[in-house]
């Protein structure tokens, strides 16, 4: 199942991510559900690509 808009996403997603994170994990998830074919792998596929670009926001604003 791929994700076409953020609208699509889970409600859970959709409640506690901003858009641009949601948009960082619709394409995460797509992606990688091509490439493992299972919906729980592409889940924390796309988590896990939510949770580096949040630290690298974080540090480039403490950096910054």
């Amino acid at each position: 199942m791929l994700y076409t808009s953020n609208e699509d996403l889970p409600l859970e997603i959709r409640t506690r991510l901003s858009e641009a994170y949601q948009d960082l994990y619709r394409a995460a998830f797509n992606s990688a559900i091509h490439w493992y074919g299972e919906a729980s792998k592409a889940h924390q596929v796309a988590l896990s690509a939510v949770k580096m670009q949040s630290a690298m926001d974080r540090n480039a604003f403490v950096r910054g």
